[in-house]
């Protein structure tokens, strides 16, 4: 089975981007209770406070959609590649 990775990068983009309005959005209504789980994922004891404004949210809703669609092509690309090669029977590097 081989993936298509333009539409596993869409999807990926699409998800990161509604996770990250979703995010955003429960850091605007409970900010201390966001910022304590943000410092215990961090494994640190976090003393800044939250900047919300529209800019940051676009600037991070357009950086982490691009991160996570150019990853997934990536990550589909290499399966395929990879799984491509295992019905070959040849090794591909």
């Amino acid at each position: 089975m081989t993936l298509n990775a333009n539409k596993f990068a869409l999807a990926a983009a699409i998800s990161f981007a509604l996770l990250w309005v979703l995010c955003s959005l429960i850091v605007a209504l409970i900010p201390n209770q966001t910022m304590y789980v943000s410092g215990t994922m961090l494994h640190s004891n976090v003393a800044w406070q939250w900047d919300m404004h529209w800019l940051g949210l676009l600037i991070g809703l357009v950086a982490w959609s691009l991160t996570a669609g150019i990853s997934a092509w990536l990550i589909a690309t290499i399966y395929n590649h990879l799984v491509a090669g295992g019905r070959e029977g040849e090794s591909h590097v």
